[in-house]
């Protein structure tokens, strides 16, 4: 049910900052929760599980990425149709199963499971922080909201990623390093469930403000009609889903082969933990100012100009010999991402009406975070036939040309009020 009616409510950060904070911090959770995986898991694959194939290990990122995917699109649609919390304890509850089903696992098929079901929890319980954060704050201050929103995940992921990374050089890659992972679920779950209020009746007091000039496709489409405007008929929309599908290709493969490569350079595992956190360190710490920053400047100039810095970081990563050349390149990575990740959150918020805004975003999130399982099977494939070097200069230049489709084909969505 609704908490509020919209002749009680405001829009904007300073009139909901406490909700918005509390999302925040719920937020930073869910990213903490898929940080656990990022340095430990494939090593976990390798050295407990003995897995040769490239492919093989990447299993648990294209089963994360389908699932994840999936839930995206639903998240959106049930949120609109149901309310936003309820869809957020669902994505906790997932998530509660998830590092036990790790650390027990006596076989690779278990870990492949648990991901399954985190990414049940990371779709549900992103997109809808997401959208929640959107429908609070109104139009005037979407890349300002999705800035911090990413911020809090990535630089949560970062955090848990390193920590994990230390658990692992100190104690092995099994158990303790996934033991704070239930801490993360217990912690979301309670705090979605006794202090998260509905914030459906915001995005009905903005779709009443809103007007058929600012949003030129209407308010009353059908799914069928969304899904289709978002995926491939209206150019902008089709350029904004290409680019985060490409965008979340090239972080799953760096998710993945990013610690096997560092390890096969002889990287330790300590080293390898601080490369894999800086990566989403830079890119949380950085949506500080990109996301505010593209509700100045606009959004495309961002995204194109990211797409092309994350090339260029990927290409560093490949091309590197020693901890800092790899330093460099997940710097410029971390930057290029983050210039990027809020801005695409907000151009398509841009776009859509109020009425079905929410499930656009999870039509685009479908299509973002299909690129963990796209990423995933193509750099398998590529690093078991021509070797791991091969696989990332491939990718590097899938981003490349997916900055060039949105310099091509996008325009600028920011509208000056």
């Amino acid at each position: 049910m609704n908490n509020a009616s919209t002749t009680s409510i405001r829009l904007g950060l300073a009139a909901n900052w406490r909700q918005f904070a509390l999302l925040v911090v719920i937020n930073a959770f869910v990213g903490a929760m898929v940080g656990l995986e990022r340095t430990v898991l494939p090593l976990l694959a390798a050295e407990e599980f003995e897995i040769v194939s490239r492919t093989v290990i990447l299993s648990f990122l294209i089963s994360f990425g389908v699932v994840k995917a999936l839930a995206n699109l639903f998240a959106g649609r049930l949120g609109d149709r149901v309310g936003r919390k309820q869809v957020l304890i669902a994505g906790w509850l997932a998530a509660l199963p998830v590092p036990f089903l790790i650390i027990f696992a006596p076989n690779w098929g278990w870990v492949v499971f648990a991901n399954v079901l985190l990414g049940i929890n990371q779709g549900l319980c992103w997109s809808t922080t997401v959208i929640m954060k959107i429908d609070l704050v109104g139009p005037r201050q979407r890349g300002l909201a999705m800035g911090l929103n990413e911020f809090a995940g990535y630089l949560a992921v970062s955090v848990s990623a390193l920590l994990t990374g230390y658990l692992a050089a100190t104690y092995g890659v099994r158990p303790v390093p996934f033991w704070p992972g239930v801490l993360f679920a217990v912690a979301g779950l309670v705090l979605t469930f006794f202090f998260v209020r509905e914030t459906q009746p915001f995005a009905h007091l903005e779709a009443q403000a809103a007007t058929q000039t600012q949003n030129e496709h209407g308010e009353h489409l059908s799914f069928r009609q969304i899904f289709a405007l978002t995926s491939w008929k209206d150019k902008t929309l089709f350029s904004i889903s290409q680019a985060g599908l490409v965008n979340n290709l090239n972080d799953g493969m760096i998710w993945g082969l990013l610690p096997l490569f560092l390890a096969a350079h002889g990287a330790s595992v300590k080293r390898i933990a601080v490369l894999a956190a800086m990566y989403p360190a830079v890119w949380g710490l950085s949506q500080l100012f990109t996301g505010a920053w593209s509700d100045r400047i606009g959004r495309k100039k961002l995204i194109v100009g990211g797409m092309w810095m994350q090339a260029a970081g990927i290409a560093f990563v490949v091309a590197g010999r020693g901890f800092w050349g790899w330093m460099t390149g997940v710097i410029l990575l971390g930057l290029g991402t983050a210039m990027v990740y809020p801005t695409l959150l907000a151009a398509i918020s841009d776009v859509a009406h109020p009425a079905w805004r929410g499930s656009a975003v999870g039509v685009y999130r479908l299509w973002r975070d299909l690129g963990y399982a796209a990423g995933a099977l193509a750099a398998g494939l590529i690093a078991d036939a021509l070797g791991i070097p091969a696989a990332i200069g491939a990718i590097a230049g899938l981003t490349f040309v997916s900055g060039l489709i949105a310099a091509l084909a996008m325009r600028e969505t920011l509208t000056k009020n």
